[in-house]
């Protein structure tokens, strides 16, 4: 029955998976039918990220108070209910609404269904179950443009929302019936404080990013909400020390287990999510291919992550989990290195090797080091300690995107021609309409893209490579004994 139970959460964060990635189709078509500005488009994905973040730790929280099956069946039905009402939205203001509430099903979604893997699985099969839990989250990047661009081409654009319904339906039935119901500490009181400052520093932390990605990083009101966002969580891990119910256990952190293992998986998240934000524009700016076809482009990461998954689980069995990531992490950093030799007239065989090196890097990374973090926590904190997981890798793939799309964005406009027109400046598909006419300017404006993306791909290299060295650091030599094994397995029997 954990197996099944594992299928149920796998669903939920494929839905998750695919409304990350299937909403970039379908902003032309929004602009359009709902006469959708800049700044709408901006917050359609903007609104849904925000309320993430600032929700993510007090899920984990209520979740080990309150039952963490009853808090994932609330939070599926309010995902399913939430992508319906995206669906029929009748104006940008009614979507952004909507992608806010969607955003807080995904923020109970997340910790809680990576809290129960935590209670469901020993030692022994949690690094596997990890691996299928991730992969089905991470099929939803090539699967959303996929699925994106073939309903746009047949339906209205509403279907890209409603397609997670069937997904939301299949994942209410299984978690109602195969996943057993956990608490952590039942006991525990509430800390407003604590959520009113994590959830205010993290909004304001990635709002600030956010806006750097599009204002620049030298933009006053950008680095003023940063700093802002990082003084809030300074006041908050202050009051967690002395808070008599704090909402985080800061006692996690004198573990080198979480600390690196959390760590590890946050810079993997930088990396990998800024190389996803640079690869569809590329298939579809140079490469000339539509939604689907950048989709279909991607798959090989997707391979090379379910290879290098299952490849990893085998070996840190023998070899410990830190030579393992360590070993993942290097990899990623060779794949970008490569990668940035990309050019406008390289052939996509060269691209999907180097992407499939990368993806296999992801593998022996992420669950591998999820695993080392999660195996440190107990099963009263495996919802706040699985939450603070997700946040601090919601926080670093949108550090990264904001970070290597500000490098690639800097790099393109300074190596564009003077002769290019000004619209080219704003993006490269803006660039690659202006200039289908002219063949030579076209080319240009391709060369000056693929430049922006191999910076960008070489500070990627730069974080992944310093990730590997501090994987022999932080992480401990050999996998850690899970804590209070035996409350553990008692609970995931409950299920059988």
């Amino acid at each position: 029955m954990r197996w099944y139970a594992l299928a149920a959460l796998a669903l939920s964060t494929l839905a998750i998976g695919l409304d990350t990635t299937i909403l970039s189709v379908a902003l032309p078509t929004l602009s359009r039918d709902l006469h959708a500005s800049t700044g709408d488009l901006q917050w359609f994905t903007n609104a849904y990220l925000l309320v993430l973040a600032a929700v993510l730790l007090p899920a984990g929280m209520l979740g080990d108070r309150f039952g963490r099956k009853k808090l994932l069946l609330g939070a599926l039905f309010v995902f399913g209910a939430a992508s319906a009402a995206c669906a029929w939205a009748a104006s940008a203001g009614q979507l952004i609404a909507a992608r806010s509430i969607l955003g807080l099903g995904a923020a109970v979604l997340m910790p809680l269904s990576g809290a129960v893997l935590t209670v469901l699985f020993d030692e022994r099969d949690r690094s596997k179950a990890l691996s299928v839990w991730l992969t089905a989250s991470a099929l939803g990047i090539p699967l959303g443009p996929l699925l994106g661009g073939w309903l746009l081409d047949n339906f209205w654009w509403g279907s890209v929302f409603l397609i997670n319904v069937p997904l939301v339906a299949l994942a209410l039935i299984a978690v109602a019936l195969w996943v057993p119901e956990s608490h952590g500490d039942r006991t525990r009181r509430f800390d407003p404080l604590g959520v009113l400052l994590s959830a205010a520093g993290l909004v304001a932390l990635t709002y600030g990013i956010i806006e750097a990605g599009d204002r620049g990083w030298g933009d006053a009101r950008s680095l003023s909400t940063m700093i802002g966002g990082a003084v809030l969580l300074a006041a908050f891990a202050g009051w967690q020390r002395k808070a008599r119910a704090a909402l985080v256990d800061l006692d996690l952190f004198r573990s080198r287990a979480f600390t690196g293992g959390a760590v590890l998986a946050t810079l993997a998240s930088f990396a990998m999510l800024g190389l996803l934000f640079a690869l569809p524009q590329y298939f579809s700016a140079v490469g000339g291919q539509d939604a689907f076809g950048s989709g279909l482009r991607l798959l090989p990461v997707i391979g090379g992550l379910l290879v290098g998954a299952r490849t990893a689980e085998k070996l840190a069995a023998r070899a410990g989990h830190r030579l393992v990531v360590a070993f993942g992490l290097a990899l990623i950093t060779a794949a970008m290195v490569v990668g940035s030799r990309t050019g406008a007239g390289s052939g996509y065989g060269f691209v999907a090797a180097w992407i499939t090196v990368a993806g296999i890097g992801l593998g022996f990374t992420m669950p591998p080091s999820m695993d080392v973090a999660l195996g440190a926590l107990t099963p009263q904190r495996s919802g706040v300690g699985n939450g603070l997981l997700q946040a601090m890798r919601q926080v670093g793939g949108a550090i990264g995107v904001a970070i290597l799309g500000t490098v690639l964005a800097g790099a393109y406009r300074d190596h564009l021609p003077p002769a290019a027109p000004p619209v080219a400046r704003q993006s490269a598909a803006a660039g690659v309409e202006a200039t289908a006419h002219d063949p030579g300017l076209l080319h240009a404006v391709q060369t000056a893209f693929t430049h922006g993306m191999d910076v960008s791909l070489l500070v990627a290299a730069a974080v992944a490579g310093a990730g590997a060295i501090l994987a022999l650091v932080l992480l401990p030599g050999h996998s850690p004994a899970a804590p209070m094994e035996g409350e553990r397995r008692v609970l995931a029997e409950s299920s059988l």
